[in-house]
């Protein structure tokens, strides 16, 4: 499973959703989650359905943080046009990680 990466500090184990059926469903249907997912490609999220509040970071073409929010279940979040990525993970783990925005991250390991 690949992992999170921010300076040489693993953050979080990382899903990877990059089909069209592993983007949609995303975190549906799950009570909590341990770790990140990341969603490519994406530019807005919504938490309709979702049973938890989950943080999400917009990630650019280099994976640079462009804009951190916590969505609380049943919102619909507005695009982030320059995102062409979105790492979602439960609400409160970003504050725990230090992730910030302008943070620069890696996904590594098991992941082509």
């Amino acid at each position: 499973m690949p992992w999170l990466v921010r300076e040489d500090k693993v953050l979080a184990t990382l899903e990877v959703a990059d089909s069209m059926g592993t983007r949609a469903r995303g975190l549906l249907g799950r009570d909590g989650f341990v770790g990140a997912i990341l969603l490519a490609p994406a530019r807005s999220v919504h938490t309709i359905r979702m049973r938890f509040a989950i943080d999400v970071a917009y990630l650019d073409r280099d994976n640079r943080v462009l804009r951190i929010v916590t969505m609380k279940p049943n919102r619909i979040g507005l695009p982030v046009w320059r995102a062409r990525s979105v790492i979602e993970a439960e609400a409160g783990s970003f504050e725990r990680w230090g992730l910030r925005t302008g943070d620069q991250v890696e996904i590594r390991g098991g992941h082509d």
